[in-house]
């Protein structure tokens, strides 16, 4: 068999892994989460989730990934090779394949929408200010047409998959680490051109006094649930990426310093979109409708009102579509690759026939999910359409039980030194935080997972 490929260069390898972290979790589900917790109240909450949680689960999958030196399932065997804690690494892929069904659906939808900038006709005829109910009735009947008719959105959806294999058969080094090396430094570029703009806005400073000027009588138990859970599902935990990429990781690898910066960046994302939507939608007196910061409707309906109503519409609107494909593609692109590696190193087949064996099937179920929200509003679970169902099935369910077994496996099967080893690289150098990262993994983090998993539980069947 060949040498495992590996990352080519540190700063490629930094991102190519923030690129898989960096999503559409950070693009509108931090604005949502923050606007219904408190706004700067959240967010203190959420960098400790990050940093004193979020970290040590990273680091337990990189070491896995890096010891086991293979794909989600095939790490665990190779460290645990008469044992079935395997198992967890199925989880992780089925959940990961899940996601990558509907995922690609709103890739596409951010194809289309960025097209639609660039032709303009996303704002024809568009008439009134932002925030007024008819500009708002407007861009939200646009969205319903474009996310939900039957041909429309499974035609960008199949671009979005055929961009995909492009870049993945291309492989690591020249597909994944090419294709970060050139988005997230762009990404990073298009994210500091907007904040510059979003700050300058009228009643600008409301905006940033909410999101940076804490209440903490506002913090509880709610609050703390939901940045938690924000933390994980926002650095890509529980869904095989990390343990895959981190296989691609030469041994050299500080994981701990790679760990930090990947975790730092990705908060930076989530901190710096914070600084763009809030001044931006207080600007134009559309902070009073909690509906306006939900989901899809704040990226598709609230900021397409915000570009109305400024200078430059077209720009604006192309930059920030550009931006969150940028996002959704870099997410999109290692979801896949850890089925790809799966049965690339499972299965023994060439990485072309892994591609294609994992992109095509998605050709399927992407358009079941697409179709369950248009033309095919009868293809539901419950009361939920395939696409909703999907969607609460893998990150409210199986991510947080796919993380809580990691770091069970890390902490209490794994040989008791394992972190330390992994985070010293076998005793190069010291690590401090060796024993403290191995004390939350063991005790801290399965425990407060599994609150954020009940919670999230009794709040799905209640509704």
């Amino acid at each position: 068999m060949s040498t495992k490929t590996t990352f080519s260069s540190k700063i490629g390898l930094i991102a190519a892994t923030v690129g898989s972290a960096v999503g559409l979790g950070n693009v509108w589900r931090f604005p949502s989460e923050a606007q219904g917790n408190g706004g700067a109240a959240f967010l203190v909450v959420y960098i400790g989730c990050v940093f004193l949680l979020g970290v040590p689960v990273m680091l337990a999958e990189f070491s896995l990934g890096r010891a086991g030196g293979s794909d989600a399932v095939g790490s665990f065997k190779n460290l645990t090779p008469h044992k079935k804690w395997w198992i967890i690494g199925i989880v992780a892929l089925i959940a990961s394949y899940l996601i990558l069904s509907f995922y690609m659906v709103v890739t596409g939808w951010t194809l289309e929408y960025m097209w639609h900038s660039i032709t303009g006709s996303l704002y024809d005829g568009i008439t009134g200010a932002a925030g007024s109910p008819a500009v708002n009735q407007q861009f939200t009947e646009k969205m319903h047409q474009m996310t939900s008719t039957a041909i429309s959105p499974l035609i960008w959806t199949y671009i979005a998959l055929i961009a995909n294999l492009v870049i993945l058969l291309r492989g690591v080094q020249k597909g994944i680490e090419k294709m970060a090396n050139i988005l997230m430094p762009a990404l990073f570029v298009v994210l500091i051109i907007f904040c510059c703009m979003s700050l300058t806005l009228p009643h600008a400073g409301e905006g940033v006094l909410f999101f940076l000027d804490p209440d903490f009588s506002k913090i509880n138990a709610t609050v703390v649930i939901d940045a938690l859970g924000q933390a994980f599902f926002s650095l890509s935990l529980g869904m095989g990426i990390l343990v895959t990429y981190a296989s691609y990781y030469p041994k050299d690898t500080m994981l701990t310093r790679t760990a930090v910066t990947v975790s730092s960046l990705d908060f930076l994302v989530s901190f710096m979109m914070g600084l763009i939507i809030f001044p931006a939608i207080k600007s134009f007196g559309l902070d009073g409708d909690s509906a306006a910061f939900q989901g899809t409707t704040l990226i598709f309906v609230t900021l397409p009102e915000v570009f109305h109503s400024i200078g430059a519409t077209q720009f604006w609107s192309i930059l920030f579509f550009f931006l969150l494909f940028v996002a959704a593609l870099t997410s999109t692109i290692s979801i896949a690759e850890v089925s790809i590696a799966f049965i690339h190193e499972r299965l023994n087949l060439s990485r072309t026939k892994a591609c294609l064996y994992v992109i095509i099937p998605v050709f399927f179920t992407s358009a079941v999910c697409s179709l369950s929200l248009g033309s095919l509003m009868w293809l539901k679970v419950g009361s939920m359409s395939v696409f909703d169902f999907l969607d609460t099935l893998t990150t409210d369910l199986l991510l947080p039980v796919s993380a809580i077994f990691i770091c069970v496996y890390v902490g209490w099967i794994l040989p008791k030194d394992f972190i330390k080893k992994e985070l010293t690289n076998y005793g190069k150098f010291s690590s401090w935080m060796a024993p403290f990262v191995q004390f939350l993994i063991k005790y801290i983090c399965p425990v407060l997972i599994a609150l954020v998993l009940i919670s999230k539980l009794i709040d799905t069947i209640s509704k």
